[in-house]
């Protein structure tokens, strides 16, 4: 079964503020959590509005940000979302900490001797 996976983008980081960002890296994964597409989205219109309809549109499952108002939170999961929310660290590293498993809401991600270990 395909997963996908939203990242919102600040550089090569997870953005800082949901309601602030105007590019997201979207992937697709198979039922191995393998990646099988991905893309760089730029979006015209910065807003928290615009980024749910942007997630909703493109049928997104899972959703990795920071700085998330409670509102589009709630909103997000009621329409079955996954999401984790106050990730900081860089999108490669929130998708390898996805993809194994051991990404959590409210983390810090950092590399260290190739392994992407989690800060409390």
């Amino acid at each position: 079964m395909q997963k996908k996976v939203l990242i919102l983008l600040d550089g090569n980081d997870v953005a800082p503020r949901f309601d602030l960002c105007s590019e997201v890296w979207i992937g697709e994964l198979d039922e191995h959590f393998r990646l099988t597409d991905e893309q760089i989205l730029v979006l015209p219109n910065v807003s928290s509005e615009e980024m749910c309809h942007l997630i909703l549109t493109q049928s997104v499952d899972t959703v990795i940000c920071n700085a998330i108002e409670n509102e589009y939170y709630q909103y997000l999961v009621w329409k079955n979302i996954e999401m984790y929310d106050s990730v900081i660290g860089g999108y490669k590293q929130a998708l390898q900490a996805y993809t194994s498993g051991v990404l959590s809401s409210e983390r810090i991600l950092t590399n260290l001797q190739d392994e992407y270990l989690l800060d409390e």
